[in-house]
């Protein structure tokens, strides 16, 4: 096995250095006893506790989680539907073609471009009905129009990995088509769906950009409360919250890391 350079090797730790000694510092901060500056005075934990007695991030905690939640279920179905509809509906190239490149354009379009989109689009329907206006409903509805995306590239991945011999023995052995998606096509799919599930329900939890396009004035959540209070001066309960949000990024990402292996 031929070995790599020395300097491609060093350029790699380099990188990752720079990708993640800031996440270090970071979780750093948020157990030292100093309230401000650089200096170490000691382990402390007392930060976290503050943390969790404070009432307004308390409660952007909850509107971030179910937010998440919602979108991510919502998001899940409709991509799931969208992943099969796409890859065992006999499109005619042309058309195959057109759909691949309207599923892809959320995935590489810049979110300030779909937040002022959504801006556009919800200001629209105010004039028909006041449910439209910013708030938790408008944010559910942004985050989904992202996170379908993602699911229904997850989920089409692992139907091109199961392929079709599996339903194809299922309709010789006369399955009906409820009965074959339920025993047959589902099982097997579902690796790749709680792999999209938890993707997107990653990047829920760390959207900012949308959430601040749509989100009301009772619809704050932890990246936008941290936005609003790094402005004000970096405290050492922002460095705890950073951390607890980067941890379960951490996890969720693992977990979909693994329902991707499986």
């Amino acid at each position: 096995m031929r070995r790599s350079h020395f300097l491609t090797v060093a350029v790699s730790w380099l990188t990752l250095a720079f990708l993640y000694l800031p996440l270090v510092g970071v979780a750093v901060f948020s157990v030292n006893d100093a309230r401000r500056g650089l200096v170490w005075k000691g382990f402390t934990l007392k930060w976290y506790l503050k943390l969790f007695r404070n009432e307004w991030i308390l409660e952007a905690a909850w509107n971030t989680l179910l937010l998440a939640v919602i979108s991510t279920f919502v998001a899940t179905v409709l991509g799931t539907i969208l992943a099969i509809a796409m890859d065992r509906f006999p499109w005619r190239r042309p058309t195959r073609n057109f759909l691949d490149t309207i599923l892809y354009i959320p995935v590489v379009i810049p979110d300030i471009i779909l937040a002022a989109s959504l801006v556009v689009v919800f200001g629209l329907l105010r004039l028909f009905s006041s449910f439209f206006e910013p708030g938790l409903p408008n944010m559910i509805v942004g985050h989904v129009t992202f996170q379908i995306a993602f699911v229904a590239l997850v989920v089409r991945s692992r139907l091109g990995a199961i392929g079709r011999e599996m339903e194809e023995a299922a309709r010789d052995l006369f399955a009906s088509n409820w009965y074959m998606f339920r025993k047959v096509m589902l099982p097997l799919l579902m690796p790749g769906i709680m792999a999209g599930a938890m993707l997107a329900l990653t990047l829920s939890l760390d959207d900012f950009v949308i959430s601040f396009f749509m989100a009301g004035p009772d619809s704050q959540t932890l990246p936008l409360f941290i936005f609003a209070a790094v402005r004000r001066g970096v405290t050492p309960q922002i460095h705890a919250l950073s951390t607890l949000i980067m941890l379960i990024t951490v996890v969720l990402v693992i977990l979909a890391e693994r329902f991707t292996r499986r």
